[in-house]
């Protein structure tokens, strides 16, 4: 009964409620706005408090604000806090040093040290004098120096000369391996039939026979011969060599930039010299560019004497007639001589071999010390008034010299070398130039190459300088024309790492323009640098630096050689 009496009880509620949603609809309101007029009531979830999480032992975080600056905002000012910091830690580190050098040079006054502190006193004004007629780019061209004092040289050495050590070792190993296949691969591909006698083959005329197989399909050998080869070399004999590396002597860009291997074999005096090409990372190609042959000097005091194991050291100069090989590239045939000059050598087989042989020393060895000893009198006297004026006197000479040479073989007779030391305000006495003459002027027409004389009268950097120079250009010269236009350099230029725009003195674009300006003063032509206007550059720039990797430095950290 009970039961019965809730169930209709229920049932009234339900319908008094439906009819109560009824009533608003029949007044005009919708779902929607009956929803928004009686919200739903859910259950309140309590805020979650991070702080009861944390351990009692450590530290409680700090809240995080609510009005946070912009993402970009907040990432300049760290960029920017961490410039100043980098500048500032630059500049204390450069205070230390100077610091440190000044305390090491301050000392008590002895009688010695008065003398010794006199002469670099005089040492100073000289050098004063010299820097007080320094014009703009001059000043330019001394920024490039700075590269030197760039803290990441360190680095760039241990890391790079790792790879140049790897990649020269696998050069020469392919080279060598070239020569000795080319040089004992001599013996005759046999036939079966060849051991008819050659009496019988003469007189009677064999009419093909369907029987007996071609030529081309016939079982051959090697080494199973009667025929004898020419050659009498065995891996014995060509295992006794000195090998080298060269360059040629040229102002064609392409040319100066071949890189040649040769090798000197002690059994017959002779040498053969290969050329080494690389095409992208993994492809090379070994070509033989001078035949292997015994050969005599071309020029000089040793003209018409056969080349022996003491005229090869780094910095020797090997002479060829260029009509005794015909296979010469024709840019290298346009000149009478082709000029190697050695870059390097296996110095521990040099000695070994050394030892060995016997060379006497006749006049002509004294005559070329006196010869070296002229030069570097004269080089000794022009080299402070070029110690900061190197690149602007030495593009300009380059320049100069290209102007007078208006048949374009590179001679030119001794009035126009004269005029262009009087021009350059290069002091060279009557005497030491009379001299400097008789050595240059050894074919006796009257003509000396303005390369030879710039060279004996100013000198040149070593050949270590030069591979890096060269090494720069090549990156730079990807098409092998000689020539490299402004655009590329300027692409390629970097000089973030430059210490004056470390510091903050300079902006990258300053250091950049700097370097194209006197850059574009050695060059003959606006748009474009040749390999001798580059080479002249830095021939200028490597007087003022004394040490070799200082040098390095200048030439890898702006090209990333």
């Amino acid at each position: 009964m009970d039961l019965e009496v809730k169930r209709v009880v229920a049932c009234r509620s339900q319908t008094q409620s439906f009819s109560g949603r009824k009533k608003p609809l029949q007044h005009g309101c919708t779902s929607k706005s009956w929803a928004i007029q009686n919200p739903p009531s859910f259950p309140v979830v309590p805020q979650l408090d991070l702080g009861s999480l944390i351990d009692s032992d450590e530290e409680e975080q700090d809240v995080v604000p609510e009005d946070l600056p912009a993402t970009t905002g907040n990432y300049k000012q760290k960029y920017q806090q961490c410039k100043t910091e980098m500048e500032e830690g630059y500049k204390q580190c450069s205070q230390r040093n100077a610091e440190k050098t000044k305390s090491n040079t301050e000392h008590q006054l002895s009688p010695r040290n008065k003398i010794e502190d006199k002469c670099a006193q005089e040492e100073e004004e000289e050098e004063g004098a010299f820097t007080a007629d320094l014009t703009t780019p001059d000043r330019k061209a001394l920024l490039q120096q700075r590269y030197a004092d760039s803290p990441y040289r360190a680095q760039q050495l241990g890391r790079k000369s790792d790879a140049e050590i790897v990649a020269a070792e696998k050069k020469k190993q392919i080279v060598e391996e070239q020569v000795m296949i080319d040089h004992l691969s001599r013996a005759v591909i046999s036939d079966p039939e060849q051991n008819l006698s050659t009496e019988k083959q003469e007189s009677a005329f064999i009419l093909p026979d369907s029987n007996i197989a071609p030529l081309r399909l016939r079982k051959r050998t090697l080494h199973e011969t009667k025929i004898r080869t020419h050659s009498t070399l065995t891996e014995n004999v060509l295992s006794h060599k000195v090998q080298f590396d060269g360059r040629i002597i040229s102002r064609n860009g392409h040319d100066a930039c071949r890189e040649l291997v040769g090798f000197f074999f002690i059994h017959d005096q002779s040498l053969t010299i290969y050329e080494y090409r690389q095409f992208g990372k993994n492809r090379t190609n070994v070509l033989p560019f001078i035949q292997k042959n015994i050969y005599s000097h071309q020029r000089g005091r040793r003209k018409g004497k056969q080349y022996q194991l003491g005229d090869f050291y780094i910095g020797a100069n090997l002479t060829f007639l260029s009509s005794d090989h015909p296979t010469l590239p024709e840019s290298i045939k346009e000149s009478t001589l082709l000029i190697l000059r050695i870059t390097n050598i296996d110095q521990i087989a040099f000695d070994s071999f050394r030892t060995d042989s016997v060379e006497h020393e006749d006049d002509t060895t004294s005559q070329e010390a006196n010869d070296r000893l002229v030069f570097k009198a004269i080089q000794d006297k022009l080299k402070k008034q070029l110690h900061k004026k190197g690149v602007r006197i030495l593009s300009g000479l380059g320049k100069y010299f290209q102007q007078l040479d208006k048949e374009g073989n590179g001679l030119l007779d001794k009035p126009d070398f004269k005029q262009a030391l009087k021009v350059f305000h290069l002091q060279v006495s009557e005497k030491d130039f009379e001299s400097l003459w008789l050595i240059l002027n050894d074919s006796g027409n009257g003509k000396v190459d303005y390369r030879e004389f710039k060279r004996a009268i100013i000198g040149e950097m070593n050949e270590y300088r030069k591979s890096f120079v060269r090494k720069a250009f090549m990156k730079l010269d990807f098409n092998k024309t000689g020539s490299v236009p402004i655009m590329d350099i300027r692409k390629c230029y970097c000089a973030k790492k430059h210490p004056e725009v470390i510091s903050g003195h300079s902006t990258e674009e300053e250091i950049k323009l700097s370097f194209l300006e006197t850059l574009k003063g050695a060059c003959s032509k606006s748009d474009e640098v040749s390999y001798g206007e580059f080479e002249d550059y830095y021939e200028g720039l490597s007087i003022g630096v004394v040490d070799d990797e200082d040098f390095v430095s200048i030439l890898r950290t702006p090209w990333g050689i």
